[in-house]
């Protein structure tokens, strides 16, 4: 049984995570470090690729390489301090620590549903305004659009990190493997009506306003589709759209479930898988979503790893 006394000091926090399953700790740990690495893997790819080629400067691949880096960003602020308590004999995350953790996974988040929305508007103006896309979608504006999302996702985390933070808590154990917002709450001592306003307003702005956002994008591409008869024009929206509507899925399904639920609805270990699977394995799915159909990031990762060989067997030759 995890001694849990030192975790009524101030100045720590307890992750519970999955303790009350040790057997099944190993497992997580492992599962958890090799999906971390094909996260970092490959979504420093897409971005390198985005990058290099030139054939993949246009605005969905600007888009689909800031959600990789967001991806990467919101791994990281959580799995190194997991995969220590996974690892370690204590479960302890010191309270600046918590503070950050809760802080950047807000951030973050809030920051990739309001990207996805604009990646929806993205495939919008690709499908139904295709003689205008270049004017609609001009460098300006998508930098405009990447950067008014992370601005945005900031004020959210702010503001909700200082909130969260003023409560008066009743224990400094966290019943789960990182400080997340759900899961802190139901640690606060008074579940007043104000928090639930808070909470439920966050999740409207953050979570289904965007999404609400992307379904009237997607409502008027299907009723854009429908007006094509030819196959092609239909397998080509739907290798714009598809991957796109995949990753919304899986982010959006998962977070609502967590983030607008009942306090009193939820179930701990149900909560713990779900959000092991929208913070671990989806970013280290994304990737692999929008490449598996797409023949111009396939060619670009094709182009990018001949490169690296030839440039490495250059190397070797001059060594040599």
């Amino acid at each position: 049984i995890m001694d849990t006394s030192n975790a009524s000091s101030g100045d720590h926090f307890t992750l519970l995570g999955f303790s009350d399953q040790p057997q099944l700790e190993p497992i997580i740990s492992v599962t958890v470090l090799l999906f971390y690495i094909m996260t970092l893997l490959n979504n420093t790819a897409i971005i390198l690729v985005s990058f290099l080629d030139s054939r993949l400067h246009t605005p969905m691949y600007f888009f689909l390489s800031n959600l990789s880096f967001l991806d990467i960003c919101y791994t990281t602020s959580i799995v190194p301090q997991m995969l220590i308590n996974l690892w370690g004999p204590n479960k302890l995350i010191t309270y600046v620590g918590c503070i950050l953790q809760f802080f950047f996974a807000f951030d973050f988040g809030a920051t990739e549903c309001l990207l996805l929305a604009v990646m929806a508007y993205d495939r919008y103006a690709a499908v139904c305004q295709p003689l205008h896309y270049t004017v609609i979608m001009n460098p300006q504006i998508c930098k405009k659009m990447v950067a008014a999302s992370w601005l945005t996702g900031l004020c959210g985390a702010l503001s909700m990190c200082s909130f969260a933070f003023t409560l008066s808590l009743c224990s400094h154990v966290v019943d789960n493997f990182f400080c997340e917002m759900p899961a802190f709450l139901k640690i606060a001592c008074e579940y007043t009506k104000v928090v639930e306003v808070t909470i439920y307003t966050l999740g409207i702005i953050y979570l289904l306003l965007p999404l609400f956002f992307i379904l009237i994008s997607y409502g008027t591409i299907t009723q854009a589709v429908t007006n094509i008869k030819s196959g092609r024009g239909w397998k080509k929206v739907l290798n714009t759209c598809g991957s796109h509507l995949t990753v919304v899925s899986l982010f959006y399904g998962s977070a609502i479930y967590m983030y607008l639920q009942p306090k009193k609805g939820s179930t701990y270990q149900v909560d713990k898988f779900l959000t092991l699977f929208y913070t671990i394995i989806t970013p280290s799915l994304n990737p692999l979503i929008y490449t598996l159909r797409n023949k111009d990031v396939k060619g670009a990762l094709k182009w990018l790893f001949i490169k690296i060989q030839s440039s490495g067997s250059s190397h070797g030759g001059t060594v040599g």
